[in-house]
């Protein structure tokens, strides 16, 4: 298990970045640009803090925090997530370089990356830590607020990146609640799949600044069979609704970094096009057309797909996903994303690092 603060890389790609420019980029329209920015966990009073602490205690002996809607005591039992209710399974801490340039910046994203999950995506490229019971250290809150602290000061990072929290959102908020008081000043960011409960997420509302949401599949049928979650698609289009009543599209400030607002992620699927047009036409009618949208094409086989299958013939097991997705696929689907009148890209190598 990888638990560190790793090295910032030696060598940056100084161009996509001048965070000692003062100057405004002429890519960020003026509406989506922030002259400063302060986080929003930094106003909530105590009070509004312990109705979250309560809340909180109440979801974990009566789990609600996504759409399985478990109802076990966490407790003393275990539901779909198989976790309980006072650790937290962490698999990596460290400054990130793999999201968008908006969220990494010069100096990373301060990630903490939770191991299990509410999914069993098939194609899951992070198999071995998401499915996997036991393959994270378990943390308490307070432990976790101590890492917070770490890469805010010692990583330097722009933000702090909780990356698969869905399952364990309450002990979420303990941790942001206690790093507030530790001196934590830099964003929260929220990296979901988006399968989260209404419940969940009005608990966060106040605390989380950026929502870094995928967007997977439309068709539940599909969901059903590929991320072992029929009700996915309907859960996925209301929390970004909320996401974004809470914290608006997405603004930087002028240095290209994220501060507030939903990143929608889609990582277009081999032969799942007609979801990807679905997909975003319903962001532009329904969410918003000046949403910001990472339409990914780096999906490769993993997890499941590929493996042969242990019953009957043995033949390799989700063999329509058995491939990358091709350029023309990709050309559809930004095709119809602009259809809509979606606009706001991340094509950072188009705008030297900035949307």
């Amino acid at each position: 298990m990888l638990f560190r603060l790793a090295r910032r890389p030696a060598i940056l790609i100084k161009s996509l970045y001048r965070s000692t420019d003062s100057r405004r980029f002429v890519r960020i329209p003026p509406e989506f640009l922030l002259d400063d920015y302060f986080p929003r966990y930094i106003y909530q009073d105590e009070k509004s803090e312990n109705e979250k602490l309560k809340k909180s205690e109440e979801y974990l002996h009566n789990c609600n925090l996504c759409p399985h809607n478990c109802g076990v005591d966490r407790y003393t039992e275990t539901g779909f997530c198989a976790l309980g209710a006072e650790k937290i399974p962490v698999s990596t801490v460290a400054p990130h370089f793999g999201e968008e340039s908006c969220i990494t910046g010069m100096n990373g994203s301060g990630s903490i990356f939770f191991a299990s999950c509410n999914l069993r995506c098939v194609f899951c490229q992070n198999y071995e830590i998401s499915h996997v019971r036991d393959a994270g250290e378990m943390q308490t809150p307070d432990e976790v607020a101590d890492w917070m602290l770490k890469l805010q000061t010692m990583g330097n990072c722009h933000n702090i990146n909780f990356v698969t929290p869905e399952h364990v959102v309450p002990l979420v908020v303990k941790a942001i609640i206690k790093a507030k008081d530790m001196g934590l000043k830099i964003p929260i960011v929220y990296n979901t799949s988006s399968f989260d409960s209404h419940e969940s997420l009005k608990l966060l509302d106040g605390l989380v600044d950026i929502y870094l949401a995928d967007f997977k599949l439309w068709n539940p049928t599909s969901a059903k069979r590929l991320l072992k979650a029929y009700t996915y698609p309907h859960a996925a289009r209301e929390a970004l609704k909320e996401m974004t009543k809470q914290v608006g599209v997405l603004k930087l400030t002028g240095d290209g970094l994220a501060k507030q607002g939903v990143l929608i992620r889609h990582l277009v699927m081999p032969g799942h096009i007609e979801d990807s047009r679905r997909i975003m036409r319903f962001i532009a009618d329904e969410v918003s057309k000046d949403s910001y949208v990472n339409i990914m094409s780096q999906y490769f086989p993993s997890g499941h797909v590929g493996r042969k299958s242990s019953r009957g013939s043995g033949l390799p097991r989700y063999s329509e996903l058995d491939r990358q997705v091709t350029d023309e696929e990709m050309a559809l689907v930004f095709q119809e994303a602009r259809k809509w009148g979606l606009w706001r890209f991340d094509r950072a190598e188009e705008y030297a690092g900035y949307s």
